[in-house]
């Protein structure tokens, strides 16, 4: 919902060691990569009850999921890139949910279910639009830098890691935390399929 206005600020932020890492050599794929590898660890520290842990895991991978797109744009984006960042993307937030699950099996398994569940909504609503989207070659006026069509919603990257970190702030809330945004998330599928039901119906 808020990531378009987020957008210029975290660009701005993100330019210069992009720039730094860029100059280095790094490349936005090994960033990514890395960025996931990152992520992973999220989920052990999650089941060992170490949430602090986790917490920073999380946010070192939201922060490389932010440096591989900066990095992208300075050297030139890559179909691949485009490929890796949203299909690791959408694995990583169906992990932490996980995570919580084996924490506390019999208190969050079941939100967790839905959470998860919610996500493939939102996430398969998201990457259908963008396949017609491009193949019809609509552009998405929004964000027109990223690799694929992004269709937004009432819950989008932004709001998906506001609710991370008040799990992990919070981790007794888990289960109220996860069905409220899966609520949230369902809304968001059913806007996604009633634009995509608009969009390419016949003209």
């Amino acid at each position: 919902m808020i990531d378009a206005r987020l957008l210029p600020l975290t660009r701005a932020l993100l330019a210069r060691p992009a720039r730094t890492l860029a100059a280095r050599g790094v490349t936005a794929d090994q960033v990514t990569l890395a960025g996931f590898a990152v992520g992973l660890l999220a989920v052990p520290a999650l089941w060992a009850g170490a949430f602090g842990t986790a917490l920073f895991l999380i946010l070192a991978n939201r922060l490389a999921d932010g440096l591989d797109g900066a990095i992208a744009r300075e050297v030139g984006p890559t179909d691949r890139g485009a490929f890796l960042d949203i299909a690791l993307d959408f694995v990583f937030y169906a992990l932490v949910p996980l995570g919580f699950a084996l924490a506390d099996p019999a208190a969050n398994a079941l939100p967790a279910a839905v959470l998860i569940a919610s996500f493939v909504g939102t996430g398969s609503s998201f990457l259908a639009f963008a396949a017609i989207a491009a193949k019809t070659g609509r552009q998405a006026g929004a964000y027109p830098a990223k690799g694929i069509h992004y269709l937004g919603g009432l819950t989008e990257g932004a709001e998906t890691i506001a609710l991370f970190v008040a799990m992990c702030l919070w981790p007794a809330a888990f289960p109220a935390l996860a069905l409220v945004f899966a609520a949230l998330c369902a809304i968001t599928t059913l806007s996604r399929w009633s634009e995509g039901w608009r969009a390419f119906g016949p003209n």
